[in-house]
């Protein structure tokens, strides 16, 4: 019976590791697939078709042409500040409101709760926000990516508030004893204690921060406010048309649909070298944080 369970349990992993595999297979593939495109030469590809598993005739011109090309460095500044602002700032103004929020001494808390899970499934639209923005003269400035992000949105106060609650009273009442301050529990008692679901939900908004182009499409018009995810994106959609131009030397483009523009078949490296570059930062980021990370992701599925 014993020899039966543990050949069941020993077929069950295998079939269960060659899941994963193939899960990160089709997670690690794309991104492998655009790094090796954009080290292959262009007319490599415009001969014998896009490379799979290796590069054929490799050269790093197409990301010599993205990396001296200073209106997506300047995107790319944007976005780094932007996501690195937004985090923090946005984590810990969502934590600091979710702790109060946990606290049963709280007055109106029914009518907030109410509100906040209003909030989540209504909103203004965006021309609500185009208004708003206009009227307070954030539109088409930097702060236009930082200010409406201020607060994570209810689902994360929900989460923090589950962390918190989870904290023992009877810490809370010991640093009270102790004649601290509700500004020192929070920053020298909770904090510590809450660094998985801070770290959690920080990579959660960090990533969106980083990925988010529908700020710079709605409320930007300059091309100087350009994130680097809609630079990428309208790199994709006019670099076709852009190769084709005889005159793009004296267009006023940047330098890297100039480029593009000397040959046909360079574009689409230059487009993966752009996605490559987008991704680096996630990629470089996620192991710093895994280890907090996979313990903040199943606070709020168990009620502490």
């Amino acid at each position: 019976m014993n020899s039966l369970k543990s050949r069941r349990q020993r077929r069950f992993q295998i079939i269960l590791t060659a899941v994963m595999v193939i899960i990160m297979l089709i997670t690690v593939y794309p991104v492998w697939y655009s790094l090796i495109n954009s080290l292959n030469s262009a007319q490599d590809i415009s001969r014998n078709g896009y490379a799979m598993l290796w590069m054929r005739d490799f050269t790093l011109e197409s990301w010599k042409a993205v990396l001296n090309d200073m209106e997506i460095m300047k995107a790319f500044g944007i976005t780094f500040a932007r996501t690195v602002i937004v985090t923090f700032l946005q984590t810990l103004i969502t934590a600091m409101f979710a702790y109060g929020f946990s606290r049963g001494n709280l007055t109106g808390k029914k009518f907030y709760t109410v509100i906040g899970f209003l909030s989540m499934y209504l909103n203004g639209g965006v021309i609500a926000y185009f208004i708003l923005f206009n009227a307070i003269h954030i539109y088409n400035t930097f702060w236009v990516y930082v200010l409406p992000c201020l607060f994570g949105g209810f689902y994360n106060v929900i989460i923090f508030n589950t962390n918190f609650k989870a904290i023992p009273e009877s810490l809370f009442e010991s640093a009270k004893i102790d004649g601290a301050s509700e500004h020192k529990i929070f920053f020298r008692l909770v904090l510590p204690l809450s660094k998985p679901v801070i770290s959690a939900l920080g990579i959660f908004t960090a990533v969106a921060m980083w990925n988010d182009y529908t700020q710079t499409l709605y409320y930007t018009k300059s091309t100087q406010m350009q994130t680097l995810s809609y630079y990428t994106l309208s790199l994709t959609k006019s670099s076709e048309a852009a190769a084709n131009l005889g005159n793009a030397m004296n267009s006023g483009m940047s330098s890297v649909l100039t480029t593009m523009a000397d040959s046909a078949s360079n574009y689409k490296t230059i487009e993966l070298a752009c996605m490559v570059l987008s991704a680096i930062p996630l990629i470089i980021m996620y192991p710093f944080a895994q280890k907090f990370f996979e313990k903040g992701v199943m606070v709020g599925s168990v009620k502490g």
